[in-house]
């Protein structure tokens, strides 16, 4: 252009330079006019905006500055101004130039509309929530600012408000697809499941291609346990962006509540590769390595997750579980600490650390823990099952045990007692019955040992037997256990509402809780009453408590029929089999039984393999009086390495016994576990709580066990065994009875010898291993309660 054209024609030519994309062109323009006139306000206003499209912001702001010095009455250039702030999260002072864009032009519904974002994103959120009133004053349909307003209202905790918004949006544009998400998920936070994924596919639908509707829709499904569709969603999400983290992490959740740990792992490793800072992402794919057995790994994700975000609870409580799996108790201990240092009134977290220190002795600290995690969240299911399971280890009182598991039931049952089941199942007292036994430990588990010989033994013609198993990771004794039901159901996917219903659909008769308030329990299941018979056996015996299940079985050595009100410990009715409430089965005939271990190494060995939890001061103390009158002896217990033996050690040097005649064996795998038993000459037992399956793997390996006789059922364990066995004169009724009877036969080693040399024949000839009459007792037991159901 010539040099002497009119200046306006140059400005005019940048201008049409600049909306046709050539930015070097239209800038040299641009530059060129001012240059020509130096309070060319226009053309700096228009550099500012050509210099933010080339990603340069400082020199943006250096021209807008200019044009609004120029010109300070313009309110575009303040609003220009406070484009360029805002893209650069300069929020407070983009919305001092909104303002003062307002301050000429006060009706600008754009500027309100702008000013309103600005606070949002910058935090204010009141001062928001004012300014999209504002804009809705003077424009109010404004779609935007009605959905960005539900958005800092639900940031504002005012829920109902928030919801109000959302809905006025979708009065005007029902396919407003940001607006059916922000309302889905917000119906989603507030439990209402079924509306947000109505709402959520609603959003799909109105743009499907948004992979982030996909994903929010995915994360719905997978929280109603609707899995497979859930994956669906997430792998389109992820077709449409493939660089999406919260499509991958989410898939990986699905992913892992299918079982399908290494898939699980291989999607948090995805959104690792995309965003390596995501530690929800780190959290998560420890959890999938613990659950594949790759330790190590799974030790390293959950401390980059506790790296990347410090103090991370659920980080914490996750590797604290990792470490008390492997045994590492120390840090597991350590670890539950640290979270709740950072959350001192979290539930899980005191629940937790209880379950540690329960595992290492600490049974008093960890009743405690147990109620703090109550206190701080009532509804903690897991936390009460542990109270009231805790409670039978510490409490010589069957009543006071009941009380609690009665308050359990009262608290998370009620929401169920309302409701009047109908059943379909046909009231034939002798007809072939459904059997249901429910267990997530159909596995490598000490249940195993007892639910073997029963099922093995069960008559098919008469009762069809039905397996609900919660299982995480199916093995070998997962399927050689299903190969004995007629029906095996894995139900590990399905919440308690689906698998009420799924048994429902069985039409069981007889529906059996194996687990009570043990680890993996599902009490609200049985809460639901899908049965018309519900019973509690094996797990321990004990009460549930639970209004929903009439019966428990035991034997007549757990519960005497002379001792009173021997039944008034229990919600359930007592329903006692003809020997035992244990049938078991070693599950391997090694190791051999060897001789006494006296005879060679000439030193006497007293034992105990029981958890921990069960060696309370009773039981410490009336061992010290064994040790003080047994001459050199020494005892074996079973603890795990560090803190739990220290705090043992001290314990019973407290009452006397020297550290040097205590040793300690680790948890290890069953084989090596009932080799330890060469050790021991004589197997010492717990109180108030009897060894059970402890000491019936004594028993198995020729070590005979003195019992000391308590007033609960877990306390007459050792009672009924040594019954079944025909050895009830090593059931002691006090202590100076069962100080007596083990020094008397740590003293009478031929005796002892002999006892050991026969006791694996006496188990495989006693009721204790005879499966099928075992059998026999229980269905006995089962048909009775049938009868009076139909009664």
């Amino acid at each position: 252009m010539p040099i002497d054209a009119p200046l306006n024609d140059r400005f005019a030519q940048a201008k049409e330079r600049h909306l046709a994309g050539d930015l070097a062109a239209a800038g040299a323009l641009y530059r060129g006019v001012v240059a020509a006139q130096p309070n060319h306000h226009e053309a700096m206003f228009r550099l500012g905006i050509l210099e933010w499209q080339a990603g340069r912001g400082g020199e943006a702001l250096a021209w807008l500055d200019r044009a609004s010095t120029q010109q300070p009455g313009t309110a575009r250039y303040h609003f220009g101004k406070g484009q360029v702030l805002a893209a650069l999260r300069r929020f407070d002072e983009a919305a001092g130039a909104y303002r003062l864009a307002l301050s000429h032009e006060p009706e600008s519904v754009d500027a309100w509309f702008a000013l309103a974002c600005a606070l949002h994103a910058g935090g204010d959120l009141a001062a928001a929530a004012e300014a999209y009133a504002s804009v809705l004053a003077r424009e109010p349909q404004h779609l935007d600012a009605l959905n960005n307003l539900g958005n800092c209202l639900r940031q504002l905790g005012q829920l109902a408000l928030a919801e109000d918004a959302y809905r006025r949006v979708l009065d005007v544009r029902p396919d407003y697809a940001s607006a059916l998400t922000n309302l889905g998920t917000l119906v989603q936070a507030q439990g209402r499941l079924d509306d947000a994924i109505a709402l959520l596919r609603e959003a799909v639908r109105a743009e499907p291609g948004a992979a982030a509707h996909l994903v929010n829709l995915g994360v719905a499904l997978g929280e109603r346990r609707q899995f497979a569709e859930a994956a669906a969603m997430l792998e389109r999400a992820l077709v449409i962006d493939a660089n999406a983290p919260e499509a991958a992490y989410n898939l990986g959740n699905v992913l892992q509540a299918l079982g399908r740990h290494g898939d699980a792992a291989a999607q948090y490793s995805a959104a690792l590769s995309i965003r390596p800072d995501h530690a929800d992402a780190h959290n998560n794919l420890g959890n999938a390595l613990k659950e594949l057995g790759e330790y190590a790994a799974a030790a390293e994700a959950f401390d980059a997750a506790i790296r990347l975000r410090p103090g991370f609870v659920a980080a914490y409580n996750n590797a604290g579980n990792l470490f008390r799996t492997l045994g590492r108790m120390d840090e597991a201990e350590a670890c539950y600490r640290r979270a709740l240092a950072a959350d001192p009134a979290h539930s899980v977290s005191w629940s937790n650390l209880g379950n540690v220190l329960k595992d290492t002795g600490s049974l008093d600290d960890a009743i405690d823990c147990y109620r703090r995690a109550l206190l701080h969240d009532p509804a903690n299911l897991v936390a009460h099952s542990n109270l009231a399971y805790a409670l039978t280890f510490q409490c010589e009182n069957g009543r006071a045990i009941r009380d609690e598991c009665l308050h359990f039931a009262e608290r998370h049952e009620s929401p169920f007692r309302s409701a009047q089941p109908h059943y379909a199942n046909d009231r034939m007292p002798s007809r072939r019955l459904r059997i249901g036994y429910v267990s997530a430990d159909f596995r490598d588990h000490c249940q195993t040992l007892f639910t073997t010989p029963l099922l093995k033994h069960h008559d098919h013609a008469n009762y069809e037997i039905f397996c609900y198993s919660s299982v995480a990771r199916p093995d070998d004794f997962t399927r050689r256990l299903a190969a004995y039901a007629d029906v095996w159901r894995d139900v590990r996917d399905l919440d308690d509402d689906a698998l009420a219903q799924r048994i429902r659909d069985d039409r069981i008769d007889v529906l059996v809780d194996l687990t009570m308030h043990m680890a993996n329990g599902r009490p609200l299941l049985f809460a639901r009453r899908p049965a018309p018979v519900q019973v509690a056996w094996l797990a321990y015996p004990g009460t549930t408590g639970s209004g929903a299940i009439g019966y428990r079985l035991t034997d007549p050595w757990l519960d005497p029929l002379n001792e009173p009100h021997v039944d008034d410990q229990y919600s359930e009715r007592s329903v006692r089999l003809p020997d035992s409430f244990w049938c078991y089965d070693p599950l391997t005939q090694t190791p051999a039984v060897n001789a006494l271990p006296v005879l060679e190494t000439g030193r006497f060995t007293f034992g105990c393999l029981n958890n921990a939890c069960k060696l309370t001061e009773h039981t410490l103390r009336i061992w010290a009086r064994v040790l003080a009158v047994a001459g050199e002896a020494r005892l074996v217990l079973m603890a795990a390495p560090g803190t739990a033996r220290e705090r043992l050690t001290a314990r019973l040097a407290a009452y006397g016994v020297a550290p040097e005649r205590l040793s300690f064996v680790a948890f290890r795998p069953r084989a090596g576990y009932l080799e330890t038993y060469h050790e021991i000459d004589l197997a010492l037992d717990t109180f108030p709580y009897n060894g059970h399956t402890t000491s019936l793997d004594a028993f198995w390996m020729g070590v005979p066990v003195v019992t000391r006789v308590g007033g609960t059922a877990v306390g007459r364990g050792g009672l009924s065994q040594l019954a079944n066995l025909g050895l009830t004169e090593l059931a002691a009724q006090t202590d100076d009875d069962y100080v007596r009877i083990a020094v008397q036969l740590a003293n009478d080693l031929p005796r002892l010898a002999a006892l050991r040399a026969g006791l694996r024949s006496r188990m495989e000839h006693s009721p204790l291993m005879d499966g099928a009459r075992f059998a026999r007792g229980i269905e006995g037991a089962f048909r009775q309660m049938w009868r009076e159901w139909c009664a």
